[in-house]
């Protein structure tokens, strides 16, 4: 580009500038004749601002009735959360009862010692498929090693060697967890 291109454009450049800052200041000059005289009225500021206050303390109550009913619904809803909350568990369970009362019945007639305790067991079997369906899992212990955040020590025995000291010999009342979390911890005599 030559010299000439060159002090064309930075003059144009200068001319825009200046053209810019004469609007702007024509501009400015425009506002300040159009202001009102009224805004040095202190009873026009006095009573604007009254009114913006009242306009506020109405949106205020406004917002403080929603958010109270928004607590109370929210009250509501958990109360019937808390009442009915086992509704659903409870009636899954119903089934496994109407299979235990037949299998109750089917013993108070004295019926056959195989075909009861096969009934037994498919109703077992129910039970836990229903518990698992819950997150429901039984913990395993045996021969594990002792852990106070699922196991608890109902006594100490003997170990009967020396590999098992420390771990669980035996397990007299299973322990569960439910979702990652103990819901029953698990009764175990711990080898020493």
């Amino acid at each position: 580009m030559s010299k000439k291109n060159k002090k064309n454009q930075n003059e144009e450049a200068k001319a825009a500038k200046m053209e810019e800052i004469q609007d702007n200041e024509a501009l400015n000059e425009q506002q300040a004749e159009q202001q009102p005289v009224e805004e040095n009225d202190p009873d026009k500021k006095i009573a604007d601002l009254e009114a913006a206050v009242e306009h506020e303390k109405k949106e205020y109550l406004f917002l403080m009735a929603d958010f109270e009913n928004f607590r109370r619904r929210t009250l509501k809803e958990k109360a019937d959360l808390i009442k009915n909350g086992a509704e659903s568990a409870m009636r899954e369970l119903l089934p496994v009862v109407d299979d235990l009362e037949r299998a109750i019945d089917a013993i108070n007639k004295g019926g056959d010692l195989d075909s009861l305790k096969e009934g037994v067991n498919l109703i077992y079997n129910k039970f836990v498929k229903y518990l698992e369906s819950q997150h429901v899992t039984a913990i395993d212990s045996t021969g594990k090693d002792f852990d106070t955040d699922v196991h608890e020590a109902v006594t100490m025995f003997p170990a009967p060697d020396p590999s098992m000291k420390g771990k669980v010999i035996d397990t007299t009342i299973k322990g569960y967890m439910i979702n990652d979390k103990v819901l029953r911890h698990a009764k175990v005599v711990v080898g020493s």
